[in-house]
């Protein structure tokens, strides 16, 4: 409509955002709770992620040299994989549980779910995704020093097939990006007032 019109009051003296904000109550009531309990489901996965990624971050595999304090490993493929991965595990999920929590703390107002809700969703799914991916391949890296050189080729399919798997779950995010970020079509027909 244009955008004059969104001042102008009906019969019953309202605008058009409180006809709509009156009209569409129980569906803001159910985006609001289905928001809430997503974020409070993926907040439970990104605390546990950051939690591990610290962990692993602070046991060098290999240990320590005494006389210097450098890793064993340092200059390693992998162990420059793991260290790396370990890093980037610990931030994305930080990030991700920073704006899953923006949204659990959100107020929840009209406004904020036409951009600023589901941008920070989209986000959060994202780091929390990459993190996701570089927890399996700091965990993947790190168990190429624990397993014997007979073992580790044991190890490539099932990494590979938990990388399958995970990216069953991208076809529906990116199906939520496309629907946030894409706008209403345009009409087909030239627009005249009638009244």
């Amino acid at each position: 409509m244009p955008p004059h019109f969104s001042k102008r009051q009906n019969h019953n003296g309202q605008t058009a955002m409180e006809v709509f904000t009156e009209s569409h109550q129980a569906l803001a009531m159910q985006r609001a709770k289905w928001l809430s309990n997503a974020s409070q489901s993926c907040s439970v996965v990104a605390t546990l992620i950051t939690t591990v990624a610290f962990a692993t971050m602070a046991a060098v595999p290999g240990g320590v040299k005494q006389d210097r304090g450098a890793p064993v490993l340092q200059g390693m493929l992998a162990f420059n994989v793991f260290s790396v991965s370990s890093l980037v595990a610990l931030c994305t999920s930080a990030i991700s549980l920073i704006m899953f929590l923006g949204i659990l703390t959100s107020p929840y107002q009209d406004l904020d779910f036409g951009n600023e809700l589901p941008k920070k969703l989209i986000l959060g799914l994202a780091s929390l995704f990459i993190s996701i991916a570089t927890m399996f391949l700091s965990f993947f890296s790190g168990d190429l020093f624990v397993l014997e050189s007979r073992m580790k080729y044991m190890a490539y399919p099932i990494f590979i097939l938990t990388i399958c798997v995970a990216l069953a779950g991208f076809p529906l995010y990116f199906e939520f990006i496309k629907q946030t970020v894409t706008h209403a079509p345009k009409r087909t027909y030239p627009h005249k007032l009638s009244f």
